[in-house]
């Protein structure tokens, strides 16, 4: 799997819509649903937020790792 069928399936998993989303990371919709869709590349920044926000590590929202570890702490 990887980050866009990964960041789609954790959006999804928070019964979360592509807006509320696209708002965290100061988006438009339209420019989260091309990251969702494999358009555009998102950004590492977003990725690192969506971690974060989500809970896991950047191995396993990259789809590098199928393996849900949690985000490390600081």
């Amino acid at each position: 799997m990887n980050y866009n069928e990964r960041i789609r399936e954790l959006r999804k998993n928070r019964s979360m819509v592509q807006q509320e989303v696209a708002d965290m990371l100061e988006v438009g919709q339209r420019t989260y649903a091309d990251y969702e869709n494999g358009k555009t590349r998102i950004p590492v920044k977003s990725l690192l937020v969506l971690a974060r926000f989500y809970d896991v590590s950047m191995d396993y929202i990259s789809g590098a790792s199928n393996v849900k570890e949690r985000f490390p702490s600081c």
